[in-house]
């Protein structure tokens, strides 16, 4: 009989789970809508019998022996969802105690950006390793920091959101009701949004302004760039400036021994890296120079949140 955890990823549109060994192998995985239930309990029904068709598929060979959950807004301490702007329950959602009516075993539930961080330490690149930090560069920038091999929660559950830190005062709108945090800058919609604003300030001709905002995407941008677009290639190397001088100040923090960059604008490979990269060794004290690695993810991008959330299972039952 293998041993298997339930890994569950919680996205606005979609809920993946798959069941992932202590190994990291992957026997099954599936989805359910998160969107469109009457209320959470509805949600909840839906994805537990999910995971117990699921299950059933799976065959005979199998234990079941936890389960870890990455969701948005979610509070380690106390198994919640608190007021995710992108999910359908806007309130304190008691996610855990709620989900145990389902499965009654070992469950733990955080943020997805700490669940990467997890899923990182225990399946890929920073195995080893105690101190490292883990960004997220999707349609925002999430984070996770790890201090002497544990995640950093703080008081509240909810350290770590390197994200919203302020890079320009009264700078551009963010989904958090602020302006001006790191996310609206360095992340998928954010390379967007520079693009918009140089093809509004410059006259360089580039093929991007017959896209349009809608329709644009931080692939697309790449390819641009690589084809030696000029706006492109500018809104790549403003974005790997931001967030290294910002990678750099998350340094003088925690001084870790990597950052991890994860997400669909790490796929642009040098033309994030290398003026993240720059900036970064620029804007650190002499004293941590030359020290920190940045490195793309060892995780597979199409299954790392899954992962994640598994390794978080997997952890909690460790302890």
């Amino acid at each position: 009989m293998k041993d298997i955890a339930l890994g569950i990823d919680i996205g606005g549109t979609f809920t993946k789970f798959g069941f992932i060994d202590k190994d990291g192998n992957s026997h099954f995985d599936n989805s359910v809508v998160t969107t469109g239930h009457n209320d959470i309990e509805t949600y909840l029904a839906s994805l537990a019998n999910g995971i117990k068709k699921s299950l059933k598929d799976l065959g005979p060979g199998f234990n079941l022996v936890g389960v870890g959950i990455g969701a948005p807004n979610g509070n380690y301490y106390n198994g919640t969802i608190e007021y995710a702007p992108n999910l359908d329950w806007k309130d304190v959602v008691p996610f855990v105690d709620l989900f145990k009516k389902h499965f009654d075993m070992p469950m733990a539930l955080t943020n997805d950006a700490n669940a990467a961080a997890i899923g990182e330490m225990i399946y890929g690149g920073a195995k080893g390793m105690k101190n490292f930090v883990v960004i997220t560069l999707g349609t925002g920038l999430g984070s996770g920091i790890v201090v002497n091999g544990e995640v950093v929660y703080g008081h509240d559950g909810f350290a770590g959101e390197v994200g919203h830190v302020l890079v320009y005062e009264n700078g551009r709108l963010c989904g958090c009701g602020n302006h001006g945090c790191l996310e609206t800058y360095a992340s998928a919609s954010g390379i967007r949004r520079t693009v918009f604003e140089l093809l509004c300030n410059e006259t360089a001709p580039s093929t991007l302004r017959d896209i349009s905002f809608n329709d644009i995407t931080a692939k697309a941008i790449a390819k641009a760039a690589r084809d030696g677009d000029i706006i492109a290639l500018k809104a790549f190397e403003f974005t790997g400036k931001i967030l290294g001088m910002k990678l750099a100040d998350t340094v003088a923090h925690t001084s870790p021994e990597a950052i991890f960059l994860f997400g669909g604008l790490t796929n642009a490979g040098d033309l994030i890296f290398k003026p993240t990269i720059e900036h970064f060794e620029n804007s650190l004290l002499k004293v941590y120079r030359n020290k920190i690695k940045i490195l793309p993810s060892g995780l597979q991008e199409t299954n790392a949140a899954v992962l994640g959330a598994s390794a978080l299972a997997w952890k909690e039952l460790e302890k």
